[in-house]
């Protein structure tokens, strides 16, 4: 059966801020929806594995298919409940990687050596590296086996400098994901705020915002 990777945050908070973040849920399960209604199978990891956290505000906005998923037992226990461990995965078993957002993958997602490792093994495999929103940061860091930035004159999207100033959550994130992919030789393509919006360039696939996880989906499912 072919599979993809969604890969989750495990952080609860806005780093030191008593404030609750983690998983946009929509983020995931509008992807899963639509990859899952096409035959793909779906696995879940997190940077540490085990609990991944819900940010309350997406709770707000989530769609009739969404909420179905949500409800399911499997993805209570397999998602949210126990995500694999980097360690646990065989990146050979994966067509691709989806990295969801959420600002807590801001903390947990950059600079992870083991998630990065999967995604490049997948990426050389064939396979697709996609992500929405702030799961762009995961993407972000991510070196070749020649030490270039894996999104170097690449055509991606992410989340906004301009989306992250009207969230209000321009002062706590630990970096710009805008500012800091075209510090590493990005091509940032961005449309209107908080409207859908995905790009492609090969195999690398990303959508701008929380609205943009379909369209992400859609495109792979374009592709394969």
């Amino acid at each position: 059966m072919k599979k993809i990777l969604v890969v989750l945050t495990n952080t609860v908070k806005y780093g030191k801020k008593n404030a609750a973040t983690g998983l946009w849920l929509g983020e995931a399960t509008e992807f899963v929806d639509e990859v899952q209604k096409q035959g793909f199978a779906v696995d879940y990891v997190s940077p540490q594995g085990g609990f991944v956290p819900l940010d309350p505000r997406s709770l707000k906005s989530v769609d009739d298919a969404s909420f179905a998923i949500y409800e399911q037992r499997q993805f209570q226990d397999k998602a949210l409940g126990n995500s694999l461990k980097p360690s646990e995965v065989n990146a050979a078993d994966y067509c691709g990687i989806y990295y969801t957002g959420g600002h807590g993958v801001m903390w947990d997602f950059p600079n992870h050596s083991a998630l990065e490792r999967i995604s490049l093994q997948i990426y050389q495999n064939n396979g697709y590296v996609m992500s929405v929103c702030h799961g762009i940061a995961g993407l972000l860091f991510i070196k070749d086996i020649n030490g270039e930035y894996f999104v170097k004159d690449k055509k991606i999207t992410g989340f906004t400098t301009t989306e992250e100033q009207l969230s209000g959550k321009s002062s706590v994130v630990p970096f710009y994901n805008e500012k800091v992919a075209e510090e590493h030789g990005a091509e940032f393509v961005k449309a209107r705020a908080f409207k859908s919006f995905s790009i492609q360039d090969g195999r690398i696939i990303t959508g701008q915002n929380p609205y943009s996880a379909r369209a992400v989906a859609q495109k792979f499912l374009e592709n394969v």
